[in-house]
């Protein structure tokens, strides 16, 4: 297991690099974004419990918001357009798919699960803001809508008694 490095203009313990790589773990590779989502995964299951989907809807916001000014940070500083120790558009993208999730052992690894599953294969309209939006909006796009779909397959899971 390597670690990624953070571009020049950035240092670890600033803002916009705590927030982007979400406290570091997209710093770790391989897989990034698979990092990025088990480091949100405890967090969001904690706002759930506490909070309900009201909550997680809000933690989603705050983290879009957030992440959209760290990504902006980031990328203004380099040119790759879209860094893979970006991981704060996964925690995004997980909190909104544990909307729908329950808040079970198996709820928990589903959304987890579905969530990576979208993220990666990238259905329409994942794949389109990915390849069609730059910037922040784009890094964070894809990852709210891979959210979208893997909540609403957890919604069709509940509501045909899968789960």
């Amino acid at each position: 297991m390597g670690m990624h490095r953070l571009p020049a203009h950035l240092r670890f313990f600033s803002p916009a690099a705590l927030i982007a790589t979400f406290f570091g773990s997209g710093l770790l590779k391989p897989a990034s974004g698979t990092w990025g989502s088990l480091a949100a995964l405890a967090p969001g299951l904690l706002i759930a419990e506490r909070f309900g989907a009201s909550g997680l809807l809000i933690g989603a916001a705050l983290a879009y918001g957030l992440g959209h000014w760290a990504s902006t940070v980031w990328i203004n500083g380099t040119e790759d357009k879209d860094p893979s120790p970006i991981v704060i558009d996964e925690v995004a993208g997980l909190w909104l798919t544990l909307t729908l999730a329950p808040l079970t052992p198996l709820g928990a690894a589903l959304a987890f699960g579905l969530f990576r599953f979208f993220d990666i294969v990238k259905p329409w309209p994942v794949r389109w803001a990915d390849k069609n939006i730059g910037g922040a909006t784009g890094i964070m796009l894809d990852d709210i809508l891979a959210g979208i779909w893997a909540a609403l397959v957890l919604l069709a899971a509940r509501e045909f008694g899968l789960i």
